[in-house]
């Protein structure tokens, strides 16, 4: 395959995308292809790197140029306790350097720059994961409790020390009795009026907060999550400022106490811990009451009449951080694709197709196909995280706010952030094993990496439960659009997907099989890679299956609770499965409005080879659905495999193109085997054995000797 060393003209200079375009060695196309075949088209990877960047390319730059500071990076080896004093002293790195107070309001020094924040933080996964989860714990959680919960007078109080790192502070909601389920969380705040407190209290071990970073060492305040008791009625889940230390003797204050996690399976450089409280007061003022206060006589008001709709909305000012691990995530298997595809396409294992040189490992169809669907899954991730993005930043900057933005922007994260940290996860361990015993080495970062982006599948709302989210959502929109139609209809509704019938009716295209099996393998193959097909095939599964149970479920909500609940209960595997469907089409769907982003037309033909890698890779693993429900008939079936196959081929001559527009230099990097180490040393052995077999003392193999002398016996038997 010819690599490309020169790229068009007024690409970008002077960043790691262009320097390792301009420094690509060009290697001789593989056999059963021609050189004009390997050179078309060329990818524009300076102009693809800013694609990928989005709309935040400036502060994405910035930040990662501190992430690829050494003074931020994880060192391997230290202690948990090691750890957290290095990860502590990050943190003040970051306050010097202004990384931290974008998303603050002007009026105490920050920039009421939502996205941009974001968009920053994402890139601190490259430093250190323990240095990213301790910030988004202070500023990110702790300190935007504060920010969005409370109001002006809570902002002017504690937000510069916040914002300085003069308060290192927790974010307590998780109980160990309940993660997941915040509103069934067990700690109250009862009110007392005679003496205007709130009394804050744990009233079992399960109601203790539990993995709280910054709750074991540094944490000297807090904002505890607690039920709010006044006059005798539960008004529900709301947030209290607390002291909990000494600052000068880091000691508990009266009434708190708490517990070290210890060593966990990852993010060591966070001093995770259990808080419970016996009786603690704090003053009425302290409750960040935006959105429900208490007047000094125990008098309860918010501005938002429903009880349901205050908590989701309390909720959901602290949707950031599904938002950032999203993008978090995206950026890991970045740094693992960047890392295996470039050892891949440097190391050498088996001389299948020569006497003399062994293949390159991106070379064997298999490797191939354990990277590169998984890079096109990783480009569908990275432009969805932008779409998140931008959503979070329309409505956390005002300009569209409305209940239903906050709503689709609650559901996008919720359907996107376990899709991109479960891809994390299974990326970093395809990596690993595709670098073989070089990936386990810790220097290669692999190991590390997944062991610390291991939790973000389950904190910020584990995952199952999110994507269950998801699914009432879908099923609440199904409800909404068919409320008045009779049991019958919507049978016919189910059995008319099968002709696409009903598929219209939605305003969606119709699918089926969009002609006729003619007994053409090719003319299957090309139906099924059209980007109208794939739309519709992965439309009409998200919309079959949630009609499916949206039709079981009808008239649920009337049955006495246990059957209603136990009726729900009976499909929740399907309902999970369609909100996953659901949130692939909609990366599938940003990854081809990305396309009409691209202006060079090569960039856009590669791209589109990877959009359709990505599209048929998820038909593919869900062939049994398709063909058990008649979308595809068996012969088209068997086309998706062999047409994956041969994008596989045509991506390859620009695997190093697509992985160097994600921007790493080797300071982000920080793999070994991603310095070009094992190229100089596999040339090194050839060159070593070429220089052998042109001395003509090189051994004679013993299998080529036999072979000689079964020649020879045979021609003196003739």
């Amino acid at each position: 395959m010819i690599e490309l060393a020169d790229r068009r003209a007024g690409a970008a200079k002077n960043t790691p995308a262009a320097a390792a375009a301009a420094a690509r060695v060009a290697v001789p196309p593989r056999a059963g292809t021609s050189g004009a075949q390997a050179a078309a088209p060329v990818v524009d990877v300076a102009a693809l790197g800013e694609l990928l960047l989005g709309k935040w390319a400036d502060t994405r730059r910035t930040a990662r140029a501190l992430a690829g500071r050494p003074e931020l990076h994880k060192l391997e080896g230290l202690t948990h306790t090691e750890h957290r004093r290095r990860a502590f002293g990050q943190l003040k790195i970051l306050v010097e350097n202004g990384a931290v107070h974008r998303a603050f309001p002007a009026s105490v020094g920050g920039a009421d720059e939502h996205g941009g924040n974001v968009a920053g933080f994402q890139e601190l996964v490259i430093a250190d994961p323990s240095l990213q989860i301790k910030a988004g714990v202070q500023w990110g959680l702790f300190g935007s409790a504060v920010n969005h919960l409370g109001t002006a007078e809570h902002h002017r109080k504690w937000l510069p020390g916040i914002m300085n790192l003069d308060i290192p502070g927790c974010f307590a909601m998780t109980e160990t009795g309940h993660g997941s389920d915040v509103a069934s969380i067990a700690t109250t705040a009862t009110y007392d009026p005679a003496t205007e407190e709130f009394v804050v209290h744990t009233p079992f071990r399960a109601a203790w907060k539990d993995y709280i970073g910054n709750a074991a060492v540094d944490g000297v305040a807090a904002v505890v999550f607690a039920q709010l008791v006044t006059r005798g009625v539960n008004h529900g889940v709301h947030a209290f400022y607390m002291d909990l230390r000494n600052p000068d003797t880091k000691e508990f204050l009266p009434g708190i106490g708490g517990e070290d996690d210890g060593v966990k399976g990852g993010l060591n450089g966070i001093d995770n811990g259990r808080l419970h409280f016996t009786h603690v007061r704090v003053p009425r003022t302290n409750l960040l009451n935006r959105y429900g206060t208490v007047d000094a006589d125990g008098g309860y008001s918010s501005p938002i009449a429903s009880p349901g709709r205050r908590f989701f909305t309390m909720l959901g000012t602290l949707v950031q951080g599904r938002v950032s691990l999203d993008g978090s995530a995206v950026t890991a298997s970045k740094l693992a694709l960047k890392t295996a595809i470039q050892y891949a396409t440097e190391r050498r294992q088996f001389n299948a197709s020569s006497q003399t040189d062994e293949e390159v490992l991106l070379d064997y169809q298999r490797h191939q196909r354990r990277l590169f669907t998984r890079l096109a899954r990783t480009y569908a991730a990275g432009f969805a995280s932008e779409q998140l993005l931008q959503k979070f930043d329309d409505v956390f900057s005002g300009r569209a706010d409305t209940d239903e933005d906050r709503q689709d922007l609650e559901t996008l994260a919720a359907a996107l952030k376990p899709l991109s940290t479960w891809h994390a996860l299974d990326t970093l361990q395809e990596c690993r094993e595709a670098c073989g015993g070089a990936g386990f080495l810790i220097e290669n970062r692999f190991a590390s990496l997944r062991a610390d982006l291991d939790v973000y599948a389950t904190f910020e709302g584990d995952n199952t439960v999110l994507l269950q989210l998801v699914a009432k959502r879908l099923l609440a929109d199904y409800a909404k659009e068919f409320r008045h139609v009779n049991f019958g209809v919507l049978a016919r509704y189910v059995a008319g997907q099968a002709t696409g019938a009903a598929i219209h009716r939605t305003g969606l295209r119709g699918v089926a099989q969009f002609m006729a099996d003619t007994g053409s393998v090719q003319r299957a193959a090309i139906a099924i890679k059209d980007e109208a097909s794939q739309r519709a095939l992965l439309t009409d599964r998200v919309q079959t299956m949630v009609a499916e149970v949206g039709s079981a479920l009808r008239g649920a909500n009337r049955l006495p609770q246990q059957q209603g609940a136990a009726l729900f209960n009976s499909h929740q595997n399907e309902l999970i499965e369609a909100a996953q469907a659901h949130a692939e089409l909609l990366q599938w769907e940003a990854f081809t409005e990305a396309l009409g982003q691209v202006s060079d037309p090569d960039t856009r033909k590669v791209l589109t080879w990877l959009r359709d890698l990505f599209g048929l890779s998820l038909i593919e693993e869900n062939l049994s659905w398709y063909l058990m429900n008649g979308r595809l008939s068996m012969q088209r079936a068997r086309t998706v495999g062999d047409y994956i196959n041969r994008l596989l081929v045509k991506v390859r001559p620009h695997a190093l193109d697509l992985v160097d527009a994600f921007g790493f230099g080797p300071e982000h990097l920080r793999a070994e085997i991603a310095t070009g180490a094992e190229k100089v040393r596999q040339d090194e052995a050839r060159g070593h054995f070429r220089a052998q077999r042109a001395s003509g003392d090189a051994p004679v193999d013993e299998k080529i000797l036999l072979a000689r002398q079964a020649h020879g016996t045979r021609a003196h038997g003739a």
